[in-house]
């Protein structure tokens, strides 16, 4: 699809899982309003439907997601999932990011957001606002220090320089590493060890 078309995010079923993937790699999967609505009605069909236990959220080979799309004026933010249909959600299902290539600013939020991350060997985590004289405020400032050791979590927001995969998961911000290309089947094979659970308890641990 290009960029022009209404199709923004693609959802398939793999048993008991639910893959959502971005696809507008020519914008770097910016989120706009299309985007935002379309990944909030893929996370709603998670959250609602019993026969789903594990969500993966991805985006293209090549990059996760770069963020806001900035000329959508801030016009992403949906009833159920705040920012992105992402950031600000309730969720009682589990969400693993599978992270390929660049993942930054909204989109480093997005992963932060997820319960489990998943990176490919190119992937890269950052957040730039600072240097475009901005604030990560869609859950950067509370979630990046829970997730990370509190100095690299003010590196990554007060200097603004990204860091790579590997980096990350020595810091335990991605749970499992992979060889480039690989993230997205390792976010399969980890959703099918969560469904070996039972979803109950999987849900009223989350």
């Amino acid at each position: 699809m290009t960029d022009g078309d209404a199709h923004r995010v693609d959802v398939r079923r793999e048993g008991h899982v639910l893959v959502v993937s971005m696809r507008r790699e020519r914008r770097r999967n910016a989120v706009d309003r299309a985007m935002a609505d379309a990944l909030d009605a893929a996370l709603n069909l998670l959250d609602d439907d019993d026969d789903l236990w594990v969500g993966v959220l991805t985006g293209t080979p090549t990059v996760f997601c770069a963020g806001s799309d900035l000329t959508a004026g801030g016009d992403y933010v949906t009833e159920r999932g705040g920012e992105y249909g992402v950031v600000r959600r309730r969720r009682r299902t589990p969400l693993i990011a599978a992270v390929e290539g660049p993942a930054l600013g909204g989109g480093l939020e997005i992963v932060l957001a997820c319960d489990l991350v998943v990176a490919g060997a190119d992937a890269r985590f950052g957040l730039p606002e600072v240097t475009i004289g901005v604030v990560p405020t869609c859950g950067a400032l509370f979630r990046g220090p829970r997730a990370l050791p509190l100095n690299l979590a003010r590196e990554l927001i007060l200097v603004g320089d990204p860091f790579d995969a590997r980096r990350a998961y020595e810091a335990g911000l991605v749970n499992v590493l992979t060889e480039t290309g690989g993230a997205l089947d390792g976010a399969l094979a980890l959703a099918v060890r969560i469904c070996r659970n039972a979803p109950s308890a999987v849900r009223a641990c989350l």
